[in-house]
């Protein structure tokens, strides 16, 4: 099992805060979900433009992969840092190093000083994104978590509609840079309504970390046996030592000891043991072929197609729209699947879309068909990302949410980084030899990725219940 909390901070109930109280902390949520989701979709659009307009097309990839990058930076720091102290000092230091990165990148002058912007802003979303998932376990009742966890995907949902047809207009009218200033000068305010629930996360009235270790208890633990329905990887160490042996690993690496740390985790994820473990893997590769297309898809179609930047953001819409729509259908449940059957399922959507996407290489394939293709990638994505979030919160020990939240995120974010930059290297260095087929090549790997998700989604779960079907 996990070492015990040792920290004083007090681990406060979660969902003690009124429900008015609780609705103006989802808003604040879903309002970053959101700012987030237009940046991240509006960049996307507009970044073959940034990177012809600064002279740096060769680096196009980096301008992606440094976010993140450095983002585990920040999640890593955020993870042990949210633990002892409380999500607030992580969001709010997050979310200042997000606006001043942004600030940066939308004064640039060469594409070097587009990327330092963009590595602040990833730093900063890297702390304030782990602090979220915190908040969440600390102001939410876990029956009313898996809703929450689809509030944040559906928050991509105007962004998806509006966002790179926007962008491309933004970009065609007023410049590139206001793409990057205007959502600077929109995050502060949607942190603030936050407040409320950053405030009630930093325990107030709650037993102390000490405390609970004095007594035997759990930091952060209800009375009797309620505390202990919260956690999957609490009840499954009581039935099976190996599982909580193979849960304990993943951790966030601790900001002291980082090499040993870091090595511990890397070789927990690799073995994708049961439980956590193979959480972090599935998200890693999910996270790791979505990117991998995503950061192509708009340069193919500007590019190689001739598509302007808001018609190539038009396919970028309706794969966010798809995530969304399947969010909200995980969010409710409505095809009855177990965890495993969800990130099954949405293994399988990944892999066909983003293999499907290649065949725009072909000039007589219309955009539409590579269009309905991304709809099944991002559907993929929403049906596996709400789900893997739900794993880890019950899964991570009591009081350790945040460090579980931070190992899920640096996995995808390192994936991520990866992805996008092998993906660049490949392709530039296939498209000097083969030309318009590197494409077609490059998608059809990062495809491969998400279908050994079909195979590793029993893995995700804690235990197996006796007639053999995934928990």
């Amino acid at each position: 099992m996990s070492a015990p909390v040792t920290s004083a901070r007090a681990v406060p109930r979660p969902g003690t805060l009124s429900p008015g109280a609780q609705r103006l902390v989802l808003v604040g949520m879903v309002a970053l979900c959101s700012l987030g989701a237009f940046e991240a979709l509006a960049v996307a659009t507009a970044m073959p433009a940034i990177a012809v307009d600064l002279d740096g097309l060769r680096h196009y990839t980096l301008a992606f992969a440094v976010v993140f990058a450095t983002s585990v930076v920040g999640m890593l720091v955020a993870g042990r840092w949210c633990d002892r102290s409380g999500p607030a000092p992580a969001m709010w230091t997050g979310v200042g190093l997000f606006v001043v990165g942004l600030g940066v990148a939308g004064t640039a002058t060469g594409m070097g000083v587009l990327v330092a912007g963009r590595a602040v802003q990833g730093v900063g979303s890297g702390l304030f994104g782990v602090a979220l998932y915190v908040l969440v376990a600390r102001v939410f009742a876990a029956e009313r978590r898996p809703a929450v966890f689809s509030a944040f995907a559906a928050a991509w949902v105007v962004p998806a509609i509006v966002g790179p047809g926007l962008a491309g207009l933004v970009v065609d009218h007023l410049g590139w840079r206001w793409v990057f200033l205007g959502a600077a000068v929109l995050t502060v305010p949607a942190a603030v309504l936050m407040r409320p629930g950053l405030t009630a996360a930093q325990g107030g009235g709650a037993e102390t970390g000490s405390e609970a270790a004095d007594t035997g208890a759990d930091p952060g633990a209800d009375s009797g046996a309620d505390s202990r329905t919260d956690s999957v990887a609490h009840s499954a160490a009581a039935a099976d030592a190996r599982t909580a042996a193979d849960a304990a690993p993943l951790r966030a690496p601790d900001v002291d000891r980082p090499v040993a740390a870091a090595l511990r985790l890397a070789w927990s994820v690799l073995r994708v043991r049961r439980g956590l473990p193979a959480v972090v893997s599935v998200r890693a590769l999910v996270s790791a072929a979505f990117t991998g297309a995503e950061v192509l898809l708009p340069l193919l179609l500007v590019h190689e197609r001739h598509l302007s930047p808001a018609a190539a953001g038009l396919v970028l819409t309706v794969g966010a729209l798809g995530w969304s729509t399947a969010s909200w259908v995980r969010g409710r449940d409505l095809l009855h699947l177990s965890h495993a059957g969800y990130v099954r399922l949405g293994g399988g959507l990944l892999a066909l879309g983003t293999v499907g996407v290649a065949l725009l290489v072909l000039p007589g394939v219309p955009a539409g068909v590579g269009m309905a293709f991304w709809v099944l990638s991002g559907s993929g994505m929403g049906l596996v990302y709400p789900t893997l979030s739900v794993l880890t919160l019950e899964l991570a020990e009591p009081g350790e949410q945040g460090s579980a939240s931070s190992a899920l995120q640096v996995a995808d974010a390192v994936a991520a980084a990866i992805a996008s930059s092998v993906t660049g290297t490949l392709l530039w260095a296939l498209y000097d030899l083969a030309g318009l087929p590197a494409y077609a090549v490059v998608l059809g790997a990062t495809g491969a990725l998400p279908a050994i998700v079909v195979v590793l989604a029993r893995r995700t779960v804690a235990e197996v219940v006796p007639d053999g079907a995934p928990r």
